[in-house]
């Protein structure tokens, strides 16, 4: 087949209106599961501080009748803190291309602002979630808080050639060294749900990335590998979303921003995120025909109790 002689086409034509959807698809990840599901307090200074306390191991006790009671050495409680990190997100967008017609959005410093927002929301889930240690900073150095994995020191099953500092002086100031990487196995997430439930806490979170998700999921001991599905249809199950150990049920949450070769075993009881200023929008200082603003937060991680988590560290990624 030819095109007829002489046919006016779409491919010589002027003033063919373009055809663009009204929608801009976009499915960039945006749960937060670490801070979306611990408590929101108040910072009021760039260090912010609180206390911990333990009591003493059970001991024997049997005292005489009629003993003259002496008192006893008692122990102080623990200041630890963490430096409040600033984060922001920045916009400009001109006059002109506010004002012209666009496909998806209205006005692009409108729909820019609410990108950015949503940025900056996954950059502090990735900060909260990191190994890295606490800085004060400087005229030339961002201050950084303590994220999760440098936080626990007590209960963490490593593969013996990475350090754990902790906290040391009232902040966690070394940040954790990996070490060689090894596969997940149920042998190790039970002995640090064991030693959490032992030093006092109650673990109900598993927080893993997206390969050891499927790693927990193809764990052994899955009781129900079958789920009702309508008439004729069949479902295969191959997720677990619940692990259930001898201290309890933990809930399998898998999270894109925290790194994938840790494991976290979390009490989010004793996990907090502490506002200095929260997430705003701000105008920056006009100086041309554009838009300026910025979506900022100064916020640090609240490690009430880093003793009722713990973590498996070092896990092979892929």
């Amino acid at each position: 087949m030819t095109m007829e002689t002489n046919a006016f086409n779409s491919f010589t034509a002027i003033g063919n209106r373009e055809d663009l959807e009204d929608v801009i698809y976009d499915i960039s990840p945006t749960e937060t599961p670490f801070m979306s599901n611990v408590a929101r307090t108040r910072a009021t200074a760039t260090f912010h501080e609180w206390q911990t306390d333990a009591l003493a191991a059970a001991a024997a006790n049997r005292q005489l009748e009629g003993d003259a009671i002496a008192g006893q050495t008692q122990s102080p409680t623990t200041r630890v803190g963490n430096d409040c990190q600033i984060s922001y997100k920045s916009i400009t967008v001109s006059g002109t291309q506010d004002a012209v017609s666009k496909a998806g959005r209205a006005r692009d410093t409108a729909y820019l602002t609410a990108k950015a927002g949503r940025e900056l929301k996954r950059d502090i889930e990735f900060a909260l979630t990191q190994n890295q240690a606490a800085s004060v900073g400087g005229a030339t150095t961002a201050r950084s808080l303590a994220g999760v994995e440098g936080w626990l020191s007590t209960n963490y099953n490593d593969n013996g050639v990475g350090t754990t500092p902790g906290v040391a002086s009232g902040r966690v100031g070394t940040a954790p060294t990996d070490g060689t990487t090894r596969a997940l196995t149920e042998t190790l997430l039970k002995a640090v749900i064991k030693t959490v439930w032992s030093a006092g806490g109650d673990p109900k979170v598993l927080m893993v990335g997206p390969f050891n998700k499927q790693t927990v999921s193809g764990f052994g001991g899955i009781a129900t590998i079958y789920k009702n599905a309508p008439a004729g249809q069949a479902t295969i199950v191959g997720a677990a979303d619940l692990y259930v150990s001898d201290f309890g049920e933990h809930t399998v949450v898998p999270n894109r921003f925290s790194r994938d070769r840790t494991a976290l075993v979390l009490d989010m009881d004793y996990w907090a995120v502490a506002y200095l200023r929260p997430i705003q929008s701000i105008n920056l200082a006009r100086t041309g025909d554009a838009e300026k603003r910025a979506i900022l937060a100064e916020y640090t991680l609240v490690s009430r109790n880093e003793a009722a988590s713990g973590k498996v560290a070092d896990l092979t990624t892929a």
